[in-house]
């Protein structure tokens, strides 16, 4: 036996060696170019598409109660005074030669509570609808963790200096 075949193809070669190599011809190495699966994953649109639809539904609920309880516009009415009625005296004019200008205190304008605008049972169903708002944006804020966590490249966590 020539160990030069064996290692470059030289020399004589054997006989066993070469029906061992066609026995194994064909488990021989044959290269090919990588074939990747194309599987696309659509969870992470699927997710933010979900929770986006829900937050605007969310919104619109909010936006509908919220505009059912404000008070409906009003008319104002108004009546001119008749000569009859205008007989009191006329007062000079704020800032003119014989009256000095006068400080005027301004109206301080208190906000109204909601307790105040609207019924009871109103108020009751505002609360729940926004308790109901608050419960889907935090659904919606977890799912969006979540598509967030799963859609980054793998990271190491909690990184530690060694020594």
């Amino acid at each position: 036996m020539n160990d030069d075949y064996l290692w470059d193809k030289s020399g004589q070669p054997d006989p066993q060696i070469q029906q061992l190599e066609e026995i194994l011809g064909t488990l021989r190495y044959q290269p090919r170019p990588l074939a990747l699966p194309q599987k696309r994953n659509y969870f992470p649109l699927l997710a933010i598409a979900a929770s986006l639809l829900l937050a605007l539904l969310a919104g619109g609920i909010w936006l509908r109660v919220r505009h059912r309880d404000e008070a409906p516009p009003q008319q104002a009415q108004v009546t001119t005074p008749t000569p009859e009625q205008n007989t009191a005296p006329k007062a000079p004019e704020i800032g003119s030669a014989l009256n000095p200008p006068l400080l005027v205190p301004k109206r301080i304008h208190k906000p109204r509570s909601a307790s105040s605008v609207l019924p009871r049972r109103e108020r009751e169903e505002a609360l729940m609808a926004k308790e109901q708002l608050m419960l889907a944006l935090r659904l919606t804020t977890q799912k969006l963790h979540l598509v967030h966590t799963k859609t980054q490249p793998n990271q190491i966590k909690n990184q530690h200096r060694v020594g």
